[in-house]
């Protein structure tokens, strides 16, 4: 890199540090000149920063993780560094790289650098810089690059064509069905993002099928993450769309097999209830709720009597009372005397939040309670 410098040029001290320092082999050493990135660059300038430093960071991403950590948190910050957004891209190859490294704390620091950069790349430049890159980490061969694409569509998809928006829902479907679990549960996970920036029209004839899809997969680590893009996809659709779309799925996630699917349910069960509204609630989820309470896993009735409070709070106020007194008094009182001391604790934290949702003397409340 220095070779095409003349000789002597003082400008060439700082780069010939690093190169030094990254090749010695004492780990700590590589760090402190890893964390000292942003001074060097400032020495040599936006122009050798882009055109040496750059590439010369991105030909020698093979380290220890604590490196590369540092690395790929470094470079979300070096904006202004390569010379402002419209040099930006040139960020890309090293935080590509780095989003493939077998380590998954490295991987999700250079998805958090490129998500932040994202937003200060252009429409053009990111069709023409960023795009490729998600379409070329969603298509990698290691599953790693698979599973890091899964964070980046959110953050490019409400600034791109409706051709390179129907390509991104394309490439993220592709990812929905992935032979990997890692990759699907990856895309459960961000399934819930995404459909807070896509169309509606696409949400319900795209993202439907593929959170169907999702929550009926074979692997209980991905249903369960299911449930967490299920809040976000009931909280976009019209009621009638939440009937027909998302509840079958949401009974039968408060009915799985896998007890950690009814947790996950049980522990969003109140940003469920805001999100499919009122109406839903007192048909289907009062029952459900009933029955999370009722569960045979110690761990669900936790998570369920943690929400009691929370839950009775957001009932529609003219059936409020009744199916406190008729469906949630009956369970609470079962589970005072659980065999559980997590139930029982979870219990205690809310149980005396019933009082003042009550209209009917909080004296009598107690009595019952």
């Amino acid at each position: 890199m220095a070779s095409s410098d003349p000789p002597g040029d003082d400008s060439l001290y700082p780069i010939a540090v690093l190169i030094d320092e990254l090749r010695n082999e004492d780990v700590q050493l590589r760090l402190n000149s890893i964390k000292k990135l942003s001074t060097i660059a400032l020495a040599l300038g936006v122009e050798r920063t882009r055109t040496e430093l750059i590439p010369f960071l991105t030909d020698t991403i093979y380290d220890e993780d604590e490196v590369l950590l540092a690395l790929a948190e470094q470079l979300g910050e070096f904006t202004l560094l390569v010379g402002g957004p419209e040099h930006v891209h040139c960020l890309l190859p090293p935080l590509e790289s780095l989003a493939t490294v077998e380590e998954t704390v490295v991987r999700d620091k250079a998805v958090e650098s490129l998500r932040k950069i994202s937003a200060q790349h252009s429409p053009a430049d990111l069709e023409q810089h960023f795009v490729p890159l998600v379409k070329r980490l969603s298509s990698g061969d290691w599953f790693t690059s698979r599973t890091s694409a899964c964070g980046l569509f959110g953050v490019c998809y409400p600034r791109v064509s409706s051709t390179v928006k129907a390509d991104l829902r394309s490439h993220f479907r592709n990812l929905c069905q992935d032979d990997t679990p890692m990759v699907r549960r990856a895309a459960a996970g961000k399934l819930g993002e995404f459909a807070k920036v896509v169309e509606l029209e696409f949400l319900k004839s795209d993202l439907i099928p593929m959170f169907v899809n999702l929550a009926q997969d074979e692997q209980d680590s991905v249903r369960l993450l299911a449930v967490e893009a299920c809040v976000s996809i009931a909280s976009l659709l019209p009621q009638d769309d939440v009937e027909q779309l998302v509840m079958p799925m949401l009974r039968q996630a408060s009915e799985d097999k896998s007890w950690r699917v009814r947790y996950m349910v049980a522990d969003k069960f109140t940003d469920l209830q805001k999100a499919v509204g009122a109406e839903i609630t007192k048909t289907d989820l009062v029952l459900a709720f009933q029955n999370l309470l009722k569960d045979c896993e110690a761990e669900v009735r936790a998570a369920a009597a943690h929400k009691v409070k929370d839950f009775c709070q957001n009932l529609e106020p003219s059936v409020q009372e009744t199916v406190i007194m008729t469906n949630i008094l009956p369970c609470v009182k079962e589970l005072v005397s659980d065999a559980n001391q997590h139930v029982k604790s979870a219990l205690a934290s809310v149980i005396m939040g019933l009082s003042p949702i009550l209209e009917i003397g909080r004296a009598s409340c107690r009595e019952r309670v």
